[in-house]
């Protein structure tokens, strides 16, 4: 069974945004007297729900957090990205190795997912075949973003192949019935946590061709380096 289709997640897969994000959450929580380091906050926003992340901050500064927070966290996240946004390491060359139609597929807003695929000039490797969680309204790890993209691709899910950093992500994958492959780059602490939720785990963007040009009649699981 040959992939039909490869669905990339966008941030932490495609751009090394999460790094950035997690910053000025830290910086935006001491502000309102959270102490919280970067490990923290990038374990607050990885994979996660705008709301989700916001409740818990909430909790652990003991009150709501003030109007606008998720506003002003999103406009100074777009500012750094402008100063600091790079590709995955990698992953263009990556992607110039793939022969298998692919999309993107983000739990993102939509003015996201083109902002930061622009910043990084992959905007026009993947324009017209961009999908919102907040426009099909579901989140993973629900699958049917995934099962959405997947359609629009004319493909089926069990030749699909879903590419993810975050084990919410894996399970949307799993649960869609695709196979899924996670990356986890050395130093993330994130390849174990992804293995169990049902991936393939691979640690160097050089290894992803190869690994989706492999034939499979099963959701693989393991560790690939």
């Amino acid at each position: 069974m040959t992939p039909a289709l490869v669905i990339f997640d966008c941030d932490g897969v495609l751009v090394d945004s999460e790094t950035v994000s997690a910053d000025v959450l830290r910086d935006m929580a001491a502000e309102s007297g959270i102490g919280l380091d970067r490990p923290g906050a990038f374990a607050l926003l990885h994979g996660r729900k705008v709301a989700h992340w916001v409740a818990e901050l909430g909790e652990l500064g003991g009150r709501p957090l003030p109007d606008g927070f998720v506003e002003e966290f999103r406009a100074r996240t777009f500012t750094a990205f402008e100063r600091e946004l790079r590709p995955v390491p990698g992953v263009a060359e990556a992607l110039a190795a793939l022969d298998v139609p692919d999309c993107v597929a983000s739990s993102a807003p939509m003015e996201k997912i083109r902002h930061v695929l622009a910043l990084t000039g992959l905007l026009r490797r993947f324009d017209g075949r961009l999908h919102s969680a907040y426009e099909v309204g579901v989140w993973k790890p629900d699958p049917g973003l995934f099962l959405h993209a997947a359609r629009a691709a004319g493909a089926a899910p069990e030749r699909c192949v879903v590419v993810e950093d975050s084990a919410v992500g894996v399970a949307a994958g799993v649960a869609a019935g695709m196979r899924v492959l996670g990356y986890a780059p050395d130093g993330s602490g994130t390849g174990r946590q992804l293995a169990r939720a049902g991936a393939r785990v691979f640690t160097d963007m050089s290894r992803l061709p190869s690994l989706v040009a492999e034939t499979t009649d099963r959701v693989p699981t393991g560790h690939a380096r």
